[in-house]
């Protein structure tokens, strides 16, 4: 492999297949990729008891240690459910802002988690899903189902941007109101049930959850390259695309899809976890610098942005754990009213 340098990319070339590595974007993720491991690390070792970090290590490495019940049974599939679902989510935030070209759009904002979330708690208060193991099955089928609506209704003579945002935030109101018609006509029982996971939490996440999640990812990484590299194509305003020959509605379809199916996925394995995919694509692109959202920063920025949440969320009010979604609301509320704000101003 030989590498050509540019200011500032790097043009990496392997026989006939090159690839343009932004340098600042490669160095942003390498230091996104130390803070999540520390942080993996801290929450595996913080909670009721302490461990020490030698020995988390050892059960992670598997080797003998007196704390395998505590990490490697209890805390440790907590965070890969963490870690799986802030990654997904990272990556379905910067796909949904990339094709909606608005950094106020994410998952949240165009239906695929109040989709979810009303599937569930419709199933949940009228008894239809009375098992937790049932529960991500649903959330995968309502996210999925509400994102696909989306589009098609979205869609005339090709996916225009603003039309997309727009039909997606009306059918997350008519998903809102169907969940509170839900909550309030079902059992109370379970409708109770429905409200705590419609919070987004961690608590008592085991490697099933992860199920979806776990095929999900490793099978979406081929794609996520071919969209890192159908950026710069769909950066282009549409006429200058169209000039070009470019296909955008192939690949403005593709990265929809693929976010839908990430997002839907990681309601389903966590629950609505708020906010998230609003701001780990935009946390990225200012650490980054680069032109495009940053896909792998995106991701990694998700993953820190969960495990780091739902570390607070088991230690600010112990012996109380709260919701991951809770955290995430608090911090992701005040962000998303300074995105309104900075977009105003911008466009003033």
């Amino acid at each position: 492999m030989t590498s050509v340098a540019l200011r500032g990319y790097t043009v990496l070339r392997a026989g006939r297949t090159s690839f343009l590595l932004h340098r600042r974007s490669a160095a942003a993720a390498l230091g996104l990729l130390l803070a999540l491991a520390a942080t993996v690390v801290a929450s595996l070792c913080l909670g009721e008891s302490t461990v020490a970090p030698g020995e988390v290590l050892k059960v992670l490495l598997g080797q003998p240690s007196p704390h395998e019940l505590v990490v490697g049974e209890f805390r440790r599939p907590r965070v890969v459910v963490g870690l799986l679902a802030g990654t997904a989510l990272g990556l379905a935030g910067a796909l949904v802002q990339t094709v909606a070209r608005n950094p106020l759009a994410s998952p949240d904002v165009v239906g695929v988690s109040w989709g979810a979330t009303a599937t569930v708690v419709g199933l949940m208060a009228y008894g239809v899903v009375d098992s937790p193991g049932q529960v991500p099955y649903a959330a995968v089928a309502g996210g999925l189902a509400a994102g696909l609506l989306v589009y098609l209704l979205a869609w005339r003579r090709g996916l225009h941007a603003q039309r997309f945002v727009l039909v997606g935030i009306g059918i997350s109101v008519a998903l809102s109101s169907l969940t509170s018609v839900f909550l309030t006509k079902g059992d109370g029982f379970q409708a109770q049930a429905a409200k705590v996971w419609m919070t987004g939490s961690l608590n008592g996440s085991g490697y099933d959850q992860a199920g979806w999640l776990a095929w999900v990812l490793p099978a979406a990484v081929p794609v996520a390259l071919w969209a890192a590299r159908a950026q710069r194509s769909i950066s282009f305003d549409d006429a200058t695309a169209v000039g070009l020959g470019l296909r955008l509605d192939r690949i403005r379809l593709g990265m929809a899809l693929l976010g839908i199916v990430l997002a839907a996925c990681a309601a389903g394995a966590a629950g609505p976890v708020d906010f998230v995919a609003l701001m780990a694509p935009q946390i990225a692109l200012r650490l980054a610098r680069s032109a495009q959202i940053p896909l792998l920063g995106s991701a990694l920025t998700g993953a820190l942005v969960v495990v780091l949440a739902d570390l607070l969320a088991r230690r600010l009010l112990a012996p109380i754990e709260l919701p991951v979604g809770v955290v995430t609301g608090l911090v992701g509320a005040p962000y998303l009213m300074w995105l309104l704000i900075r977009s105003r101003r911008g466009g003033s």
